[in-house]
């Protein structure tokens, strides 16, 4: 890929929703896997405490910004991505392209059955599933955990791989099993209880808006207000931190030249 731009301890590729699309199918032509996450507040958050994920996030083949308050950052960092390319809405074109292309695609983890639905509604959609694995993932960095998904995962040889374990587990587990999979794999969190039916997007102003994480909330409020009410506020600080760096490096080398 191109250009990035750090968000905290994230790099974010600065890509169309069109581009996106490209490089993932250029990723799948090459046979020589990849890792495609989809970054929003609360994996930024996640990575700055977290050494492993944060490593997980330097290797990936693509991340792209999942969310309006990344695209908001980037631009006041002054090198803005092009748009919000959420992994709810970059999978649905994906699986457009996996039945006009022939891609066979894995489901990988999601709520217990999630990935059966949704493989119902692709496969309606002509999308070719290669498999269904919705088996539990207790540590993605223990190799004998995870050695039955990936010899599943190669026996059925597919293209592209979902992987629903939601974030930091989803990215730590494709981070680790990358090189032993010719699929791409893709970090996709509740986006196949979406496909599925079971769980409602937010409506698109609010989307647009950036106030996905409020419909959510208000949708799973049990689950999820620990992650929006107390931990993804710290990510204001994080922006706080880099634009209070910036004005502070920006004398320096504006001193540096005049000398």
């Amino acid at each position: 890929m191109g250009d990035r731009v750090a968000i905290g301890s994230i790099e974010v590729d600065c890509v169309t929703f069109a581009g996106a699309v490209g490089a993932i199918e250029e990723l799948i032509r090459a046979r020589r896997g990849g890792a495609v996450f989809t970054p929003n507040v609360d994996h930024v958050v996640l990575a700055d405490g977290h050494e492993t994920f944060r490593n997980s996030y330097r290797r990936a083949s693509l991340c792209v910004a999942d969310g309006m308050p990344l695209v908001w950052t980037a631009r006041l960092l002054g090198k803005p991505v092009p748009e919000k390319i959420s992994g709810s809405d970059l999978v649905p074109h994906l699986m457009e392209r996996a039945a006009a292309r022939g891609y066979r695609v894995y489901l990988l983890g999601g709520a217990p059955g999630s990935a059966l639905e949704a493989a119902r509604v692709l496969r309606d959609r002509q999308v070719s599933i290669a498999g269904i694995d919705a088996s539990m993932l207790r540590d993605p960095l223990d190799a004998s955990d995870r050695r039955a998904i990936v010899d599943r995962i190669r026996d059925a040889a597919p293209d592209l791989v979902l992987v629903a374990y939601g974030a930091p587990k989803q990215e730590l587990f494709i981070d680790a099993v990358r090189s032993e999979v010719d699929a791409v794999l893709i970090g996709v969190g509740a986006t196949l209880d979406f496909i599925a039916g079971r769980v409602p997007r937010a409506p698109g102003w609010m989307s647009r808006h950036g106030l996905e994480w409020l419909y959510r909330l208000f949708r799973e409020p049990r689950r999820l207000w620990r992650r929006y009410l107390v931990r993804d506020p710290r990510f204001a600080l994080i922006v706080a931190r880099m634009l209070m760096g910036r004005r502070v490096a920006l004398p320096t080398a504006r001193t540096a030249r005049l000398s």
